[in-house]
C-alpha cells in the first residue's frame, strides 16, 4: 500500500473497521489493507461514552497494551486518511485511548489508538 502526498495511515483493529463507524466518523466508506501490529496485545474495556457505545453497538471495545513481546500481535487494517479525517478519528476515540506512531508488521509508520 502505497500512501499519498498528506495521507496520514491509522491502524485498526477495532471499532473503526465498521462500516457504520466510517460512514459516521469520516462520511465515506474507507478501503484498507491488512497488517500486524508486533510488541502489542488486545483487551477489552467499557465505553462510558452512550454515542460511540450506540454506534459500534458494543458498551466495551478492544484497545491495545504495550508488550514489547515480539510474540504478541494484533491483527487489523490500514486506512488511508485525509488529515480532517484522523481529527474526527480523534474525536470518536473516548478519552481511554490515545494515539500513538508505530511501525507496522509491513515495515509502514502509521498511527493507533492505545490503552493511557
Amino acid at each position: 500500500m502505497s500512501f499519498g502526498s498528506g495521507a496520514e495511515p491509522l491502524f485498526t483493529y477495532g471499532t473503526l473497521q465498521l462500516p457504520d463507524v466510517q460512514l459516521d466518523t469520516f462520511g465515506r466508506l474507507i478501503p484498507g489493507e491488512d497488517d500486524v501490529l508486533p510488541g502489542y496485545r488486545l483487551e477489552w474495556t467499557d465505553i462510558d461514552d452512550e454515542r460511540v457505545a450506540q454506534l459500534s453497538g458494543l458498551d466495551a471495545h478492544p484497545i491495545l497494551r504495550r508488550t514489547d513481546d515480539p510474540r504478541d500481535r494484533v491483527f487489523g487494517r490500514v486506512l488511508e486518511l485525509t488529515p480532517e479525517e484522523l481529527d474526527a478519528a480523534d474525536e470518536y476515540e473516548v478519552s481511554l485511548y490515545r494515539r500513538v506512531s508505530v511501525r507496522l508488521a509491513s515495515g509502514i509508520h502509521a498511527w493507533v489508538y492505545v490503552g493511557h
